[in-house]
Parts: structure tokens; C-alpha cells; sequence
């Protein structure tokens, strides 16, 4: 029998010692160490005797334990593997065109922004055999969100209500499933580690059993997680290095609107974005998230502009609202939702120095409409022309739309993408779009929509405004 182990453990950042410290060499936090008794390692084997069974099972007969062998850099196959169609246009696109098979993928999100009903919608229109893992609900409570979200449910979904991860692994060496789903890792702990579930060791141990389940047997595992106050997803920092793709789904529950966001993917870009909308029938994808976030006429208001803006590889236009008004107190305020405010300060300053309107007894209030949180540099002009609109209380005319990235000396920096904001712009009819000057050279196609060209922010001031 293998002995007890004591392990002390950060739970900022999960770095592990064998004695006690008092200050964390790993984040410099102090007082973060707690002491954890490790038992054997029943789990790790747990996981290979599950992931045997079911290679042994694909294969038709029993496989070497060293199936593994060195392999030269220039044998290996570049081809990719098959991934899995998850019937959904907006999750494929954050995972990179699919799942891929043996990744293990975790979904972060706050609670109740619709991490299981996203899930569940998506294994409900597949057709592999799928094992739903839930440790927080009943599979009554999983079968009334079902028939909610679909009236025909297949045979192929088989749901499991467990927290102990000895016995998730038996019953997936009797279900034999092609996907894993596990909702969520807090709520699973292991008879290996002597604390309770949703600690920093249970949440790691289970994490590390079942990505060596992964990775040995080929079947997909999905992870769901939930996120602390700070807004990172709850347990140390480790359990996203564990990983093969985090992807955090966020919005405003007082808002319609979900964006699925990748923050780590091994198999492709962490650029990408989807974006859902919230009906009583679950999840709907959002195609075209430019007609949904301009619906509203802002014809005579001031304050308002509209960007073309790119997320990932999808174009599309956001709505900029600001407000500017005498302070009330002493200081002036400062406040941005969904834009950064250390921009938003940067941008001020730069309208103060080389513009010359004076701001600083004002408060500034910015929006980006519909909840989104946008990071596109080319948003800068956008929040200078809404800023400058609302100062002056005159609003800008219809049909016209910018993009461009501003610096601290006032000239309009050049942007990725030009022509594919150009054509967003167009399908979507505004009839004037702002463009950095510099991007005038790379447009080779021809347009119905006319461009401005500028240099500086006056000039776009001035095309604005007159």
C-alpha cells in the first residue's frame, strides 16, 4: 500500500511545496499555502482502465500499454485528424471548425448565462453516443430542459447524476460513449485527495484523471466550470494549463445577447467569437450580429456612432454611444461599458492636446450598445466622433460609418481588414464610410459605398461635422 501524501498547496495560483511558506515564490501572495493529504493514486488508474477498455473495444482486441513509440519529426503525418461536427455553425467556429477527437474543453461562464443549456442543445443534435456527466441536477431537472429546448430527443444521449470520479470512469467503461460531458469540474472530487469537492487539489486531480482519459482513449471530453468574482474561471490557474481549449461564454443577463469567446485553443485561433441569442426555446445562433446590434433609428440624436469593427474572422457593426456633460462634483467622471477605460482616458487626452476641445471639468459616459464587449483598436474613432458628438450636441447624419485606429499624436493609424469592413458597411447600406488614409492603397475591388480617406482626426471631424 502506497503511503498518505502531504502536499501544500497556493490556492491563488496552485503552486505545490513540500513543506509550509509563508509567501507563494510562484505569485508572491502570503498565507496562500494549505495543507492537503494525498492518498494513492487510484484515479490515474481508474482513468487507464477506462480508456483501456475502450481502445480495446475500437480495436477489436487488446492493446500493447506501449502502443507508443518514437516517432522521427519528418514520418509523423501532417494531415489533420477528422473533427467532430457539433451541428452548430457559431461553436465550430470557436473550436476551429469542430471538436477535435482526445481534446478535452473547458466552458467557463458565470452562473445562469446558460453554460448546460448550450450544451445540452448541442448534444441533442448529434449522433454519437454522448455521456452527460451531472453532479449540480437530477436527470429529471436535465429531461425538463430537454423536452424545453427539443421535442425529439434520441436514443444516443444517456445521462449520469454522479460526483465521485471512480465510478463516472465504471460507468464509462460500461457506456462506452464517443463524448464525454462533465457539468460541472467543481462539483467531482476523487477518493485520492482527502478535501471536498470544488477545492484547488479535488479540481486539479480530476482535471489531470480525465485528460490522461482523454488523451489515451481518443473519446472527446467537455468541462464546465464556473467563474469566481474576479471573472476567471474558479480553481487555480492550472486547470486552464491542463486543457486543450478554454472557451468562456459571457454576456449581461439583463441583456438578449451571449458571446461564446475562445480564450485557449490548441487547435486554432483564439481570435474567434460566437454570438447567441437568449429565447425561451434555449440558444439561437446569431448569424448576422450587425442587423440585430443596429435595429434602432438614432436619426437626430446625438452621441451616437457607428463602427466597423472585426471580432475573429466575422465583420460587423457596432453602435458607439457616449455622453458628455458638466461635472456635477468636483472631479470629473470617467466611465466605459464594454470598451477599456484606460483607451477611453488615452483617447480624451488625445481629444484635449491635438484637437482642442477642453474636457476636463466634464463627465464622459461610453456605451457600446447590445452588452458586447469589443476590443478592436479601429473602435478609437468611432468613440472620438461619439464623444465630440455629444459635446457639441449635434448628431451625425445618417448613413455614415467608420473604422481606424488613432494615436497619441492625433494622426489615424492604418487597420487590419479594411475591405472586408468595407463590404459590411455596404451590405448593410450606409452610404459613407471614415477610412485611414493609409488603407487607401492596399483596396484593389470597387464600391457603391463612398470612402473618406483621412489622416488626421480633424479631418474626420471635419467630414463629420463640417
Amino acid at each position: 500500500m502506497a503511503k498518505d501524501k502531504i502536499a501544500f498547496v497556493c490556492s491563488n495560483c496552485g503552486q505545490e511545496s513540500a513543506k509550509w511558506i509563508g509567501k507563494c515564490p510562484n505569485c508572491g501572495q502570503w498565507n496562500t499555502f494549505k495543507e492537503f493529504r494525498i492518498a494513492a493514486d487510484t484515479g490515474s488508474q481508474a482513468a487507464r482502465n477506462a480508456a483501456t477498455t475502450l481502445r480495446n473495444a475500437a480495436s477489436g482486441g487488446s492493446v500493447s500499454a506501449l502502443a507508443n513509440k518514437p516517432q522521427r519529426l519528418r514520418d509523423i503525418s501532417s494531415h489533420d485528424d477528422p473533427r467532430i461536427d457539433m451541428h452548430d455553425g457559431e461553436l465550430n467556429r470557436v473550436l476551429g471548425g469542430g471538436l477535435v477527437p482526445g481534446s478535452i474543453v473547458l466552458l467557463g461562464g458565470e452562473p445562469g448565462i446558460g453554460k448546460s443549456t448550450l450544451t445540452l442543445q448541442t448534444i441533442l443534435h448529434m449522433t454519437q453516443r454522448v455521456l452527460y456527466v451531472s453532479g449540480e441536477e437530477s436527470p429529471h431537472q436535465i429531461k425538463m430542459r430537454a423536452e424545453r429546448i427539443s421535442k425529439d430527443i434520441a436514443e444516443n444521449i444517456i445521462i449520469l447524476s454522479e460526483t465521485s470520479l471512480e465510478h463516472i470512469f465504471e460507468h464509462i467503461r460500461d457506456v462506452q460513449p464517443e463524448l464525454v460531458v462533465i457539468d460541472s469540474i467543481q462539483t467531482i472530487s476523487t477518493e485520492d485527495v482527502d478535501s471536498s469537492p470544488g477545492s484547488i487539489t479535488q479540481v486539479r486531480e480530476c482535471a489531470s484523471a480525465l485528460l490522461r482519459f482523454a488523451k489515451t482513449s481518443g473519446v472527446p471530453v467537455i468541462l464546465i466550470g464556473h467563474i469566481n468574482k474576479e471573472g476567471s474561471i474558479a480553481g487555480p490557474k492550472i486547470l486552464e494549463h491542463i486543457v486543450d481549449t478554454v472557451i468562456q461564454f459571457e454576456g449581461d443577463q439583463h441583456y438578449m445577447y451571449r458571446i461564446l469567446r475562445s480564450i485557449k485553443n490548441r487547435f486554432g485561433s483564439t481570435s474567434e467569437l460566437g454570438i447567441y441569442e437568449m429565447e425561451q426555446q434555449g440558444l439561437r445562433e446569431v448569424s448576422n450580429p450587425s442587423e440585430l446590434l443596429l435595429t434602432e433609428d438614432h436619426e437626430g440624436l446625438s452621441g451616437v456612432a457607428i463602427s466597423s469593427t472585426i471580432e475573429g474572422a466575422r465583420p460587423f457593426l457596432v453602435e458607439t454611444q457616449a455622453l458628455v456633460s458638466s461635472a456635477a462634483y468636483g472631479t470629473p467622471q470617467r466611465s466605459a461599458t464594454g470598451f477599456d477605460q484606460r483607451r477611453l482616458n488615452m483617447l480624451l487626452a488625445v481629444l484635449e492636446k491635438r484637437v482642442g476641445f477642453k474636457l476636463m471639468q466634464k463627465d464622459v459616459f461610453l456605451n457600446i450598445a447590445g452588452g458586447l464587449r469589443v476590443t478592436d483598436m479601429a473602435m478609437d474613432l468611432s468613440v472620438i466622433a461619439a464623444v465630440l458628438s455629444s459635446n457639441v450636441d449635434t448628431p451625425i447624419e445618417q448613413g455614415w460609418c467608420m473604422c481606424g485606429e488613432v494615436g497619441l499624436s492625433g494622426e489615424v493609424r492604418p487597420v487590419s481588414r479594411i475591405e472586408q469592413r468595407i463590404a459590411e458597411a455596404e451590405k448593410l447600406g450606409f452610404s459613407h464610410i471614415i477610412i485611414p488614409k493609409y488603407n487607401l492603397s492596399g483596396l484593389t475591388g470597387k464600391y457603391n459605398i463612398q470612402l473618406h480617406p483621412v489622416r488626421k482626426v480633424e479631418e474626420a471631424l471635419r467630414a463629420l461635422f463640417g
